[in-house]
């Protein structure tokens, strides 16, 4: 039996990168953390780990809706997932050892730590990008900018890709890119539209900790030419939808070994060796359209609700008529009579000044076109409202802040 290692994410992610790479030649296990979580995950841990799955790291999965899990990915089954990778972009015509890697994402998020494990497989460049590069698109353009085109591959999240649209250097540094990865969260149609009309080559993809990061992504030739989703399963992954509850189920050599829980390891739950997600998916048109989570849904009148569908869809609408809206997040509130109902936060766009106090009506306007079980109850303004680094939202730490009552009047 061996002893995880614990390590804390910080700004040093090459020193980092080298002791992970150390303690995995010992056949150690390394559980990665951000500074604010690393007291959460050693509380998680066992004080051993069978040393039967070999080199292997323990991430943090989940904490969208409160709960934060812990997942074991042994080494071995991430370098499937680097190999199924690796087949797909050589499908593209991309040569692998001459790739250049840019990754701004930490090493404690499984898709920070797939570029260091796909550049030494492959014999790729890795090129790191700083926090604080990311937030400065004329810096990032003058110097961290690709030498060449054709093999400089991206991975982002959307929050990421949307602040870079913003301002014009960052677009032209996204236009020097042959595929941009993009995933982690819900990639907004207008969003997409924007790249679209700028010829910006992503490639949306859908994954988590659980499956070793992607196991689906859509071609930039495709998304280019107007198809959604994330495409169709990478090579070394098998996927379906159940029939039942619409979940996307999959089937990899690259699942983890489990979830840690008060220093227990429990297997991932599977049947016949499928593993649901929690996210419900449909295949439509030759690739998949990840819809939402399974436990996010409400029932509101008799109806199934979907928030993070009906979120897409009010940005759009909010977009399309130009209004000064920064984000959106809903949240379900108990209700006597429909069961429950939505409620609307809302951050308006920087410099709003005198239109914020119009954008709630415009909204709720705006919202007469979605079916009554979609409408929100209520519509607050919150310009503290922001999702974590990942561009996910903590819905628990906004439905505390729902709770919390407002400060009386001075």
């Amino acid at each position: 039996m061996s002893q995880p290692l614990l390590l804390v994410a910080g700004a040093d992610r090459v020193g980092l990168a080298d002791t992970l790479q150390q303690a995995w030649q010992q056949g150690q296990t390394v559980a990665i953390a951000a500074p604010e979580e690393a007291e959460l995950l050693r509380a998680a841990l066992p004080e051993v780990i069978d040393p039967a799955w070999g080199p292997a790291v323990v991430l943090g999965t989940g904490g969208s809706s409160g709960g934060r899990r812990w997942c074991l990915q042994p080494l071995a089954h991430l370098q499937v997932a680097v190999a199924g990778t690796a087949q797909w972009l050589e499908g593209l015509g991309f040569p692998l050892g001459q790739l250049e890697l840019f990754n701004p994402l930490p090493l404690h998020h499984v898709s920070g730590l797939m570029p260091l494990l796909r550049a030494r497989a492959w014999g790729a460049e890795l090129r790191w990008l700083s926090p604080e590069l990311m937030r400065d698109p004329e810096q990032l353009l003058a110097t961290a900018s690709p030498r060449s085109a054709e093999r400089a591959v991206l991975s982002l999240v959307p929050t990421q890709l949307q602040r870079l649209l913003e301002a014009p250097a960052g677009i032209r540094w996204l236009e020097r890119f042959a595929l941009i990865w993009v995933g982690g969260a819900a990639l907004h149609s207008a969003l997409a539209q924007r790249c679209r009309d700028r010829k910006i080559r992503l490639a949306p993809c859908y994954g988590s900790t659980e499956t070793g990061a992607m196991v689906m992504a859509l071609a930039p030739q495709r998304f280019l030419a107007g198809v959604d989703g994330c495409g169709a399963g990478l090579p070394h992954v098998q996927l379906r939808s159940d029939p039942s509850s619409g979940a996307l189920q999959i089937q990899a050599g690259s699942l983890a070994g489990g979830v840690f829980q008060n220093g227990v390891l429990e297997p991932l739950p599977r049947t016949q060796g499928w593993w649901s997600s929690g996210d419900r998916a449909e295949w439509v048109a030759e690739s998949w359209q990840v819809l939402g989570r399974l436990d996010g849904a409400i029932q509101s009148g008799g109806e199934t609700v979907f928030p993070e569908q009906v979120e897409q869809r009010l940005l759009e609408l909010a977009r399309a008529q130009e209004l000064p809206l920064l984000d959106l997040l809903l949240l379900p509130e108990p209700d006597a009579l429909w069961g429950a109902r939505l409620v609307a936060l809302v951050k308006p766009a920087a410099g709003a000044g005198t239109a914020a106090a119009g954008l709630l009506q415009s909204l709720q306007g705006l919202a007469l076109s979605l079916p009554p079980s979609q409408r929100p109850r209520r519509w607050l303004l919150c310009g503290a409202l922001e999702r974590n680094p990942l561009g996910k939202w903590e819905r628990g730490r906004w439905s505390r802040w729902l709770l919390t009552p407002p400060p009386p009047n001075p």
